[in-house]
């Protein structure tokens, strides 16, 4: 498809910037000729670029706040053309030629900039420093916000991003950090104001409203075969295509995220004009109307991924190949929806054209979190109108984007902090948002906040809910179900350790101890840290005292470490999976870390690099997989889930072993899985008779430590999907296993083929540069894995891949 016309174009390079004192120059004129300009670009930020400069340290940064920042630049200027700022954070003065032409005070709303210049241009855009506005005192909200500083932000439309101590540096954002676009309105130009997608049956129906700098012109549209021409009058042409049997979108866990080109063919050129999805997506609040669940096409599907920050919290960046690599290891953990917080900024349009390709399903908060929003000023209100209809509009055609949300937590920072329940929202979140979507993309899935819904907006039992029962409040698995969770768009807050334990960036020390102690996440106001959290789950897991294993043996407590986090995750999804639970999606807190080295909330860290976490999460998260889950009395469930298009039949085995290697109990059974389907066994129907497989009536000593569930492909016998039990815990003594691999060239890649005498747990891969297809595994006797190793990037053929397991003495070394 030939490109667009050539009437846009962006002013990416030859920008400089300049620190100043606040308010020391009122315009350009002021600023001398010898002024301290550093190399800049757009889009770009002071932090960036100061850092690129050698002026800032993520590690140790200043205030930016305290700050002004200056962007210039020059171009060439041919009226009639137009200015796009994309984004500006936050404060900013457009001047042209010295001259100022327009204001802004929201770095989320585009702003628009009209040249009647001939000939060069300078552009100058001052950012003032927020500090001085921060401090000025203003009318006081409903409540004083814990997690959020300072309250002032309430009234400024500026990320949250580095303003939230305890998860995140301070960081300021501040400068042209989306693009800057140079718009020729002589050249022929097609705007879509309206490409509205539904399923009707069998067919596919899109809704196009095109705006056209051009009467008198012919446009014939084209969508997946089906054409449609049309006038333009008064600049506008409008048409419905109906294509018959579409080929829908799905997210990939449950089948392909077809996509279909828009295009214009225009006095001979055919333009692209968007990339479509057609799907239905509906809310299912199920039979008590407590509920949460997101129906796709008519399946229901259960919503698992994680909260998204940003590619880089310093930058802010915003082109593909910036969020590629991220997105592509969600989706390659079997992810199929991410969350977009209010408390981060709506990210550029490739992050959603991504999301679309690879088939993520996009959670998409309004930029609104903990705080008590100005709701009674009708200029704030009419900002957040114009915010959100950009983003509305700009995101139209995208079919990933399945819920849209007011914001988070901010009904729940007023309830929690007892305030009555007409102050849990306000008409931004039940008026002017709805408002937004029904009027740009009506039929949309909205919710006004998250947690939100019950009794108390944060009830677990109904609806919404920020679940940490399993992690920060310290309960068991089982809590999931005792708590009734609904979905949970955040859970599992852990401080995840990473695969690597020190830091590879040139010229900085190593870490005196495998973890990170200058770098401890936790909630503002509490006492405890989220390293607390998961050294308790190791202790109840592992059977030893963190603090003195961590004193003696600090290696032998950062696996045991990465082990926990591993461990915990398995467990929490195999229950919020379960068919008896009344779970319909929960997605981790957070996807990645906004700082390193060290543990931190992310599942992958700030090298973009996978945590053994990652590779937990992709087994739990598998359409193909098993599980198990103790249900007490009644021994254990085996469930195998199908969420994909197209009916499997498997073996399913199960065994229990004593001293992980001597069988006990075998049992191999067929299983037929439908497409979308589930099914569930109990041990005692495996075993034809009583076993205490959960070891719940505990007559006498247990038979067993660990019980296995596989799915087997008949025809091939490899393993699909397993999972393991260990109803007597999972101890931390070390012994021989009889660990063997093996490892061959396959070309560009590795193979490993994997076995062992004993269960050996958590084993663990390591090949510099390279990621194993899995990582972090249980490997049962007599079941070999094959493990595919490939390069990240480009990096060499792996020399040496060291091979251990948590409760091994077997170390291995190859060569491949």
């Amino acid at each position: 498809m030939a490109p667009a016309p050539a009437n846009r174009s962006r002013l990416d390079h030859g920008w400089r910037m300049l620190q100043s004192a606040p308010g020391r120059y009122a315009d350009p004129a002021a600023i001398p000729e010898d002024a301290d300009w550093i190399a800049a670009k757009a889009p770009d930020t002071a932090a960036a670029a100061l850092e690129r400069a050698g002026r800032f340290d993520r590690d140790a940064p200043v205030d930016l706040d305290e700050f002004d920042h200056w962007w210039r630049c020059e171009f060439d200027a041919a009226a009639p053309q137009r200015l796009v700022f994309h984004g500006l954070a936050t404060l900013a003065e457009i001047f042209v030629n010295g001259e100022r032409r327009a204001t802004g005070e929201s770095m989320f709303a585009p702003m628009t900039l009209d040249l009647r210049e001939n000939g060069r241009v300078r552009l100058d855009i001052a950012f003032r420093g927020m500090g001085p506005r921060l401090a000025v005192k203003t009318a006081r909200a409903r409540w004083r916000p814990r997690a959020v500083q300072p309250p002032s932000l309430r009234f400024l439309r500026a990320t949250l991003i580095g303003r939230m101590p305890g998860w995140c540096p301070p960081i300021r954002a501040v400068g042209p950090y989306r693009a800057v676009e140079l718009i020729d309105d002589g050249a022929l130009q097609i705007d879509v104001v309206r490409a509205l997608t539904r399923v009707e049956g069998r067919d596919g129906v899109v809704d196009v409203a095109l705006r056209v700098n051009r009467d008198a012109v012919a446009i014939e549209l084209s969508c997946a075969g089906a054409r449609h021409r049309v006038a333009v009058r008064d600049g506008w042409a409008s048409a419905t295509l109906r294509i018959p049997d579409i080929a829908l979108w799905w997210p990939h866990t449950h089948g392909a995220p077809v996509l279909h080109d828009l295009a214009a063919t225009v006095e001979g050129r055919e333009i692209a004009l968007a990339r479509l999805g057609f799907r239905t997506i509906q809310l299912d609040r199920g039979p008590d109307g407590k509920g949460f669940g997101l129906r796709v096409n008519g399946v229901p599907v259960f919503c698992r991924g994680a909260n998204w920050i940003s590619a880089d919290i310093v930058a802010l960046p915003g082109a593909r190949a910036d969020y590629a690599p991220w997105l592509t290891l969600a989706r390659d953990a079997h992810m199929n929806m991410i969350r977009v917080p209010g408390s981060t900024l709506y990210e550029a349009s490739d992050f959603y054209a991504l999301c679309d390709e690879l088939g993520l399903m996009v959670w998409q908060d309004f930029m609104f979190a903990n705080l008590d929003y100005p709701a009674n000023d009708a200029d704030f209100r009419a900002a957040v109108w114009r915010e959100a209809e950009a983003f509305v509009r700009r995101t139209q055609a995208s079919p990933s984007l399945a819920v849209f949300c007011g914001g988070a937590e901010v009904a729940q920072q007023a309830a929690m902090l007892g305030l009555p329940r007409e102050t849990w929202s306000n008409a931004i979140f039940d008026e002017d948002l709805p408002g937004v979507l029904q009027a740009n993309r009506p039929g949309a899935v909205y919710v006004p906040n998250t947690p939100c819904f019950g009794d108390l907006p944060f009830t677990p039992e109904e609806g919404l809910c920020h679940y940490y029962g399993v992690s920060a409040y310290g309960r068991d698995f089982d809590d999931v179900r005792r708590s009734r969770v609904r979905f949970a768009p955040e859970c599992l807050g852990f401080s995840h350790a990473p695969e690597r334990d020190v830091p590879l960036e040139p010229g900085r020390a190593a870490i005196a101890q495998p973890i990170y102690g200058e770098r401890i996440e936790g909630d503002t106001g509490a006492v405890w840290y989220f390293e607390d959290v998961r050294n308790a789950y190791l202790q109840r897991l592992y059977g030893v005292d963190p603090q003195t294993l961590r004193r003696e043996d600090p290696a032998r407590w950062l696996d045991l470490s990465r082990a926990t986090t591993c461990e915990v995750a398995t467990g929490l999804f195999a229950e919020l999976r379960s068919p008896r639970s009344l779970a319909q999606g929960a997605m981790t807190l957070f996807f990645q870390d906004v700082a390193g080295p060290g543990a931190g909330w992310g599942v992958v860290d700030h090298r973009c690099e996978p945590k053994p976490v990652w590779h937990a999460l992709r087994r739990a998260f598998r359409p193909l997989s098993v599980s198990i889950v103790d249900e007490g009395l009644n021994g254990l469930a085996i469930v195998a889930f199908n969420d994909g298009p197209h009916r499997r039949t498997l073996d399913l085995v199960f065994e229990c072993l004593r001293d992980g290697e001597i069988p006990v109990l075998s049992a191999r059974r067929g299983v037929t899985l439908e497409p979308h389907g589930v099914a569930e066994l109990s041990s005692s129907d495996l075993a034809g008779g009583f076993f205490d497989a959960s070891y719940a009536y505990r007559f006498g000593p247990p038979q067993h430590d660990v019980a296995i569930a596989r799915l087997v492909d008949p025809a091939t016998q490899e393993i699909v999907a397993d999972a393991f039990f260990f109803p007597v815990g999972r101890g931390a003594a070390r012994a021989p296993l009889g660990l063997d691999a093996t490892a061959e060239r396959l070309g560009d890649a590795v193979l490993l083929t994997l076995s062992t005498l004993r269960l050996a747990q958590n084993v663990r891969i390591l090949a510099p540069g390279w990621r194993a297809s899995d990582n972090w595994l249980h490997l049962a006797p007599r079941a070999p894995r094959r493990i595919v190793l490939q390069a990240v990037g480009d990096a060499p053929m792996p020399t040496r891949v060291a091979i251990t397991a948590l409760n091994g003495l077997d170390a291995l070394e190859l060569q491949p």
